[in-house]
């Protein structure tokens, strides 16, 4: 605190302290002595401690000088002035915004969802995926407003967000401490989900939109990717058992991709690239947000409309993300009846689908599949077997909650080699599908 505010509170006490039993002008008078004075004290860790004059005013001695109370009601009003200021701040902030929010959408056009792009400290990832989004988004620009939310103050990437006009800029600052729920848990997926959740509540509810898709700053998108959402928002809205849209397959491998127009359902949340609904956020949003994304489904492609940069993960990146298969065709979502993805319709198209596959038995199920022409179903008895027939294959072995990566009723779908399907069925997917053992 500057000593000239000190004074100031000093003498605008002046003659309140005539009004209190054992403080008056005199001792008021001795307080500006001492501190004019400029005397050395000295304080807990033994040094002098100078005040008064041009020197500085040093915490120790103010306390030394100043009855605890007075320090305190001079500290309150400090406080006040400060939270006065950053109101006064928080408001030109949000002035600011909103100004930059209006610029960025037609009015007379409301938009489909807000995008944002989620940032912490790589501004040249956070630059390769602002320009791949802006490669598409420029022309349904009102329809999908762009921001990008960073965790944190790298000044980097806060420079490289505000210098995009096309675009607004979000910033979480958390300094509260992390508290996991179990030993041993990593604390940065509770500061990501800390991040996402923020990032939420400002675009559902400060800024009011109904619907938000959330993309990380190290992805290229598909030239469909927003006509596939402008489409799947009619879906997320009408059936309410859809809990989330996706544009991303965890099998989406170019060796098990095929039909870019091919779409599923899943019991399994891929947690990228994904649109929510706010009717969604506000049923779950008391729960913490990494419970959230453990329990959506997801509606995912035959082939990504997300891909991922860079190696920092290593083998696991050179073996399932590298060799994914990026979307090239510009698909025409809106003109493409997707009733069938509705939940009193899929499970009869699904089950329809699994039962035309030529089942296989016995060893050797894998050698037996490449040699079948057409689909193919083979059966797993449990986690551990679905694990082995997955390493087998190649794709994701990864369970959570009981669900295998990217399976509908326990069934996981991809493309091998060719247009064939390869279905892993689990031990009560047939039952649950309606379909006879054969």
């Amino acid at each position: 605190m500057e000593e000239g505010r000190i004074f100031q509170f000093l003498a605008s006490l002046n003659e309140e302290l005539d009004k209190v039993q054992g403080i008056g002008k005199h001792s008021l008078g001795e307080i500006f002595a001492k501190v004019m004075r400029g005397n050395s004290q000295k304080c807990d860790d033994g040094k002098d401690k100078i005040v008064g004059g041009t020197r500085s005013l040093d915490p120790c001695v103010i306390k030394m000088v100043l009855p605890n109370w007075l320090l305190s009601w001079i500290l309150s009003e400090e406080r006040k002035r400060r939270d006065q200021e950053c109101g006064q701040m928080k408001s030109l902030v949000q002035d600011l915004e909103r100004k930059d929010l209006r610029r960025l959408i037609d009015k007379m056009q409301v938009p489909v969802a807000a995008v944002v792009i989620m940032a912490c400290n790589r501004a040249d990832y956070l630059q390769r995926t602002i320009t791949s989004v802006l490669r598409y988004q420029r022309p349904v620009s009102s329809r999908f407003p762009l921001f990008v939310s960073q965790d944190g103050s790298n000044p980097d990437v806060k420079s490289k967000a505000l210098s995009y006009d096309q675009l607004s800029y979000m910033q979480h600052l958390d300094f509260e401490p992390v508290q996991t729920e179990r030993p041993g848990e990593l604390i940065a997926y509770y500061k990501i989900a800390r991040h996402y959740k923020w990032a939420l509540d400002q675009l559902f509810y400060k800024h009011n939109f109904s619907r938000v898709i959330i993309l990380e700053d190290d992805m290229d998108i598909a030239p469909d990717f927003f006509d596939y959402f402008e489409a799947a928002a009619a879906l997320l809205d009408k059936d309410k058992s859809i809990m989330a849209v996706s544009s991303w397959n965890d099998n989406g491998q170019k060796q098990f991709v095929h039909d870019p127009y091919e779409l599923y359902r899943s019991d399994f949340f891929p947690g990228l690239g994904w649109m929510l609904g706010r009717s969604t956020y506000d049923n779950k949003s008391h729960r913490h947000l990494s419970v959230l994304l453990a329990s959506l489904l997801y509606s995912t492609w035959g082939e990504y409309r997300i891909v991922l940069n860079g190696s920092s993960l290593g083998q696991f990146f050179k073996q399932y993300l590298e060799p994914i298969k990026l979307n090239d065709v510009k698909v025409d979502w809106r003109s493409i009846d997707l009733s069938y993805l509705l939940e009193d319709k899929y499970s009869m198209h699904f089950a329809n689908i699994v039962k035309k596959a030529t089942p296989v038995y016995g060893a050797g199920m894998v050698l037996k599949a490449y040699n079948i022409d057409g689909d193919v179903r083979i059966k797993y008895k449990d986690q551990s077997d679905f694990k082995n027939l997955a390493l087998q294959f190649g794709i994701f072995h990864e369970w959570k909650d009981g669900i295998p990566r990217t399976a509908y009723k326990g069934v996981v779908v991809f493309r091998h080699q060719t247009s064939r399907r390869i279905f892993l069925v689990g031990p009560e997917s047939l039952k649950l599908l309606q379909i006879e053992e054969s």
